[in-house]
Order: structure tokens, then sequence, then C-alpha cells
């Protein structure tokens, strides 16, 4: 028989509002706290040290909207949070500080989270959906110089872009970018050349999130409907369905690969965590602790496989943290 899914290991309160976005910090040195961010409908960013499970602090920068997303850049003292107010803003956290440094003006209305890509050190490619309707625009940080804009062909319709992903398969390797767009199809643009690659529909529906595995060139993708959607890319750069996996309930908000690449976790509109084995999207566990819509999905960066976490966030105002599969 199957053992029952586990509880949560933990559980995070205290946001007093829906939880949008998740990223954790734990790769660092020994000596470093664990942390996880969280971004917060009513606009606020929680540092979360995960050895006392309590907020170490509390970064307000968006004018009291949403914060659809946070990320850090190459440590935990640089982070970068998107917000409904339109602005992408650059934190310094050193030594105490909660300072935004910098901040750029999106225009876009949207929820598309912005892509991060490192490209030498200190030096990061940023794609976010920009101001006309269907383009995205590259940046460069920290400089914020524009790299291009990527512009679907007249009479395309993809509609807005609604989920990207910057990769390169090493670190000469031109950058390339992955968006998911609301017409339901996933398009891989060359972001050196400006142009589209390849184009697949996978979805009836927007497409709500996907994630790549850059070293099997398969990525998964969710919509609204009850189907994830397995693509891969093959060596002439076209994207191809690999396989469609049926759902029990519709609605993925979020789906992401564990960064050792045996397992995924989605977000449910159903309140579920649902965890698949990544090689051929075998089900193994369905997590239902939440009360409403589970918005985000989050793996840890732990070094030591046996530290890894999963966390969600949902509507609930709550955040579950899992240790599911740390062994394989």
């Amino acid at each position: 028989m199957a053992l029952p899914p586990p509880d949560p290991q933990f559980v995070l309160r205290g946001t007093s509002a829906a939880v949008h976005t998740l990223h954790f910090s734990c790769g660092g040195p020994e000596s470093d706290i664990p942390l996880l961010f969280s971004g917060s409908e009513n606009g606020f960013i929680h540092v979360w040290n995960l050895k006392t499970r309590r907020v170490d602090t509390a970064l307000d920068g968006h004018g009291r909207k949403s914060v659809y997303c946070v990320e850090t850049m190459g440590g935990k003292d640089r982070l970068l949070s998107q917000g409904r107010d339109q602005r992408i803003c650059l934190w310094d956290l050193a030594e105490g500080r909660t300072s935004v440094t910098d901040s750029v003006f999106t225009e876009h209305v949207g929820f598309c989270r912005c892509s991060l890509l490192k490209v030498a050190q200190g030096r990061w490619l940023m794609a976010m959906a920009a101001r006309g309707l269907e383009e995205v625009q590259i940046l460069e940080l920290p400089s914020k110089t524009s790299v291009c804009t990527l512009k679907p062909e007249a009479g395309a319709k993809l509609g807005m872009p609604m989920c990207l992903k910057l990769w390169q398969l090493n670190c000469g390797s031109q950058p390339v970018l992955l968006a998911g767009y609301e017409d339901g199809s996933v398009v891989l643009w060359n972001v050196s050349m400006g142009r589209a690659l390849s184009q697949l529909i996978c979805h009836q529906e927007p497409v709500m999130s996907l994630d790549f595995d850059s070293e099997k060139a398969k990525g998964i993708s969710g919509s609204s409907e009850k189907v994830l959607s397995i693509w891969s890319l093959n060596e002439q750069q076209n994207l191809q369905v690999y396989k469609t996996h049926e759902l029990v309930n519709a609605g993925i908000s979020d789906v992401t690969i564990r960064p050792d690449r045996k397992i995924l976790a989605t977000a449910g509109w159903d309140h579920r965590i649902r965890i698949f084995g990544w090689k051929k999207l075998k089900p193994l566990a369905v997590l239902d602790y939440h009360t409403a819509t589970v918005h985000c999905v989050s793996f840890s960066d732990h070094s030591n496989p046996q530290q890894r976490l999963l966390a969600a966030g949902s509507k609930d105002q709550r955040i579950s943290v899992w240790s599911i599969y740390a062994q394989t």
C-alpha cells in the first residue's frame, strides 16, 4: 500500500495576506542562516529565518500593491522584487539594510513574473513583459541597458506574455527565452537575434506557468485547464509536444522542477500541491493542507539533499514547508 502523504514539516503564518511568490536562499556557507523570501498581496516581502521559523525582516517597497516575484541575485544580500505597482525593485539587504537601490518601471499591467539569468559575475539578463501588450523586453542588470524587445510577427495574435524563463545551455552559449502566452502557446526566442525560433500550442487556455530542464531539453507548462503539457526541444530548436497529463481538477498556478531534476511540484487552484516524478511524470503524492488556492511552489537550494525543502504559498495566508523525497 502507498504511504499516506506527510503533514507539513512546519507552517509559517503572519503575512496577513495571500502569498503569491516564494524564493529560498539556503545554499550559502554552513554558517549562513537558511532564508525563505515571500511576497504577499498586501505589498510586503517577508524574510523568514528557517532556523527560528519567524520573520527576520519585512520589506515594504511596492506601495501596498501585490508582490508576485522575488529572486536573490548572487547571494542573500541582493534581492529583486516585482509588484502590481508596475515596478521591479532591487534591494540591498547587507548588514541589516532594507533599502531599494534601484527600480525599473515595467508599464505592464498583468501578472507575468520577470525571469533572471546570470550571464557573468555581477551581470544579469532580465526578461519582463513590456508596455506593448504582446512584447517582452530584455534588460541587462545592474546597468538597465535594453538588450532587445521581442515582438511576435504581425498577425500572430499570441496575446499577453503570461510566464517567462530565460536560460542558456552553458556559460558561453547564447541566452534563450521560453515565453508562455495568453493564447496557450509557448514560444522559444533567440535573445541575441531578437527572433522567434519555434512556437507550439500547448494549451487551449493561457499558459499560467512553465519550467524547463535544459539538460534533458524538456519543459512543462500548466494552465487553467485540467492538463499538464510536457514538451521537448529538438536539436533544430523546434518545440514538440512530448506528452500530456490529465489532472483531476482544473487550474495550475505554478509549476517548478526541483534543481536535481528528479521531481516537480504543481500549485493547484483546488488547494492541493501535487508531486510528480520528472522522468515519466508519475504522480507521487498529493499534499492536502491548504484551504484555498495554492499560488506558488518553490524548492530549496540546500547543497545537502537531505535538507531540501518544498514551500507552498496560498491565498489562505499560510506558507506550508515540506520535507519530501529528500533521500532520492
